[in-house]
């Protein structure tokens, strides 16, 4: 489709800085994690002559793996931006996470980048674009978001390029979609005992040639004969397509009259409908030969990116300064707006923040305003504050190249903003704007710490607040009532990473502990309580005898205390002595330590002393009468109640239905939720659902997201109950 010789026209890319938003394309690769993505990323910047040699993922070397946490697990868990040139055109590649613990980032990357690009590995079949791809691609499609499809892996065993491009059609555009289709078709060499083919070519559909890769550099010959039956069904096919997703209603017309459309118009045609979002195409990448500058697809990938994807003035973000949103213009003239993507912790400059420039332009020492949205559920307060920037610089693996100033449409990092968290925005000072959030996933799996030692707890809080700042994925809980210091997280991968930043990058050691419900208590049955406090020990003594009724109350009543005292056997200024005893010890338990809640105290009798009663001798007696009705009533555990609603395929309903039952769930309904897949509205215990994140994904294979929020409290069956009382530490 364009010259392969002139495309590194415009410098390789390393802190090149873009002089109009027209010049700079933005673009996210997503995908299942193993399909390739890094790969494709150090590929195409050998092909730009941005590096000059491809790392590797597996040790270490990739320019989107420079996080020791990424050396040790060997994949991408952050968020990382390549700048490459291309047709005199800056590239930002943004390389996302593929697994779904760090979903987080990948929003953060999508939210950043103008365009998609979707990586589909051949070898994993339709599981590869299940679960989080499925959705990632219905989620772009809401918004419109251009996307495009790379199959990778084609030379495993069994891996067919045109049934993979099927079941993208199918699992990705529900089936009959006609704008998913391949501009290219790879040729394979001679299958290997193993199974293995090679890819050494590929056909090209809209200029028909094909390029051979098979001596380690192109060759273009004409299509054998071979060839052209299967070409010319896939030309036509992609022809219609494009005219189908055409704006000339006419075109259809002259085509099916038999008239040539030309080449240079479908191209237009193809580069308006991928940018509109209306068309998908599907291209393949493969490993370059051995001691080849370049990959199979990479050039075409490129010229994709450069041709078909749309500027960042296409891109329409909304903001507010306080009063009604409005849409900002990518113009490096107006008004500043910029937004935090993700925050890193450098050892040497403290905290940098990487910054997508959605209008305006961002200079080295500009003063600027930050704003963020005050997630203080999530650890993350409101704050509004001037701050300085310090150096600007262009990404490029662990590498930094200064830039000096980031325009309308790129992406740099910026230091020394101390208060800047991911996810604020940053403007002018003069008028403070507020960008629209993008969507967080909600961390569903518990797990409580303390700190190790008294050096660490120290030391503790800070250093959560500062990961917290980093990943708004996170969300930190001090639960009152169970008293432990909660981390919600994505899942166990989630966990482990943020736990080993916590000890690598701020020197804090913390333990795991089990995590609390917080489970409550109530009467079983109406009963009454003598409390009796008298002490004599020479001098001032202490005196106090109260008798209370206590009887349950329907769920959400608390604690009601009525005074029926008659006669004045309870003196008038003992009586809230009485009622501040009886909550006191509500507060602790009467049973398992547990707070009592839903019953109704009721004064109705007591006696007193002239000189030796006291405040503190009627809140004891309260307290002592409350724990002897509790005996004699017996007393029920309440446990917290979630509804919860999943969206499972329908392939894995049936176990997941099973075991919602098994964790003492009840279904309320089902419901289709389209594209194969099904609602399910539960109500479940929420003892039962501190690992539920995890156990979704293995039992749905990745396919199964929820949501949950609390509901009520019920009572918990007897036997389960007893067990919880005879275990306090459990509870």
């Amino acid at each position: 489709m364009a010259d392969k010789s002139s495309g590194t026209a415009g410098g390789n890319g390393r802190g090149m800085a873009a002089e109009r938003p027209e010049y700079i394309r933005n673009v996210a690769l997503v995908g299942h994690s193993g399909s390739g993505k890094t790969t494709l990323v150090e590929a195409m910047a050998l092909t730009a002559r941005a590096v000059n040699r491809a790392g590797r993922v597996e040790d270490g070397t990739s320019l989107s793996d420079y996080d020791e946490i990424e050396h040790r697990q060997h994949r991408s868990v952050q968020l990382s931006v390549v700048p490459v040139a291309w047709r005199g055109m800056k590239i930002n590649l943004l390389d996302t996470p593929g697994y779904a613990d760090f979903v987080g980032e990948l929003r953060a990357g999508l939210r950043a980048a103008d365009a998609a690009l979707f990586v589909i590995s051949a070898a994993e079949g339709a599981e590869g674009i299940a679960g989080m791809t499925r959705a990632l691609w219905e989620e772009c499609a809401a918004v419109g978001m251009p996307r495009a499809i790379v199959i990778t892996h084609l030379d495993t065993a069994r891996a067919e390029f045109d049934e993979m491009t099927e079941t993208c059609r199918r699992v990705l555009g529900n089936g009959s979609s006609e704008n998913i289709l391949p501009l290219h078709l790879p040729v394979y060499g001679p299958k290997s005992p193993d199974g293995h083919r090679p890819v050494t070519g590929m056909v090209e559909l809209l200029p028909t040639c094909v390029g051979d890769y098979s001596s380690g550099e192109e060759v273009e010959n004409d299509p054998s004969p071979e060839q052209l039956p299967e070409l010319e069904e896939a030309r036509n096919r992609l022809i219609e397509g494009i005219i189908a997703e055409s704006e000339d209603e006419t075109l259809m017309d002259r085509y099916l009259e038999g008239e040539a459309i030309g080449l240079e118009t479908l191209i237009t045609d193809l580069e308006r409908a991928i940018a509109r979002g209306s068309f998908h195409p599907v291209l393949f990448a493969a490993p370059a030969p051995e001691d080849a500058k370049q990959g199979l697809g990479t050039v075409e990938l490129l010229d994709l990116i450069t041709g078909g994807f749309p500027t960042p003035a296409e891109h329409a973000v909304s903001a507010t300064n306080g009063a009604q949103p409005h849409q900002l213009r990518c113009d490096p003239e107006g008004e500043l707006a910029a937004e935090v993507i993700r925050t890193a912790s450098d050892p040497y400059v403290g905290r940098v923040s990487l910054v997508r420039v959605f209008s305006g332009t961002l200079h080295t020492d500009d003063t600027v305003h930050v704003r963020g949205h005050g997630m203080a559920n999530r650890g993350h307060p409101s704050h509004d504050i001037d701050e300085r920037v310090g150096a600007i610089s262009s990404p490029f693996g662990k590498q930094q190249r200064p830039l000096g100033q980031a325009i309308a449409g790129d992406i740099a990092y910026v230091t020394k903003l101390g208060h800047a968290e991911t996810g604020d925005t940053l403007s002018s000072t003069d008028t403070p704007l507020l960008i629209e959030p993008w969507p967080m996933p909600d961390p569903l799996l518990p797990i409580a710490i303390h700190a190790h030692s008294k050096v660490d707890e120290d030391k503790l809080s800070q250093s959560l607040a500062r990961l917290a700042a980093e990943d708004p994925a996170i969300r930190l809980e001090n639960n009152g009532q169970t008293g432990q210091l909660v981390l919600w997280c994505l899942g166990e991968a989630h966990r482990d990473v943020a736990l080993e930043r916590l000890r690598t990058r701020f020197g804090v050691q913390v333990d795991m502990v089990e995590h609390k419900v917080a489970l409550r208590e109530t009467f079983a049955s109406k009963a009454a309580g003598h409390g009796r406090h008298v002490k004599q020990s020479g001098g001032h003594g202490q005196y106090a005898v109260c008798d209370i009724e206590v009887e349950p109350l329907p769920g959400g009543s608390g604690i009601e205390f009525v005074d029926k005292v008659v006669g004045g056997v309870v003196p008038r200024q003992f009586i809230p002595s009485v009622e501040k005893g009886v909550r006191a010890q509500a507060a602790r338990g009467v049973a398992a330590g547990h707070p009592l809640v839903d019953v109704r105290v009721t004064l109705y009798d007591g006696k007193a002393h002239s000189v030796d009663s006291s405040d503190a001798a009627f809140q004891t007696a309260g307290a002592l009468a409350l724990r002897e009705a509790a005996a004699a009533a017996g007393i029920d555990l309440l446990e917290p109640l979630a509804e919860i609603w999943a969206i499972v395929s329908d392939d894995y309903l049936g176990p997941v239905l099973t075991d919602l039952s098994s964790r003492r769930g009840r279904v309320l309904g089902t419901e289709p939720h389209g594209n194969g897949r099904t609602r399910v509205h539960a109500e479940v215990p929420e003892l039962e659902l501190s690992r539920y994140a995890i156990d979704l994904r293995s039992l749905s294979h990745g396919t199964g997201d929820f949501t949950r929020t609390y509901v009520r409290h019920e009572p918990m069956p007897g036997q389960l109950a007893a067990t919880m009382r005879g275990d306090k530490t459990r509870a």
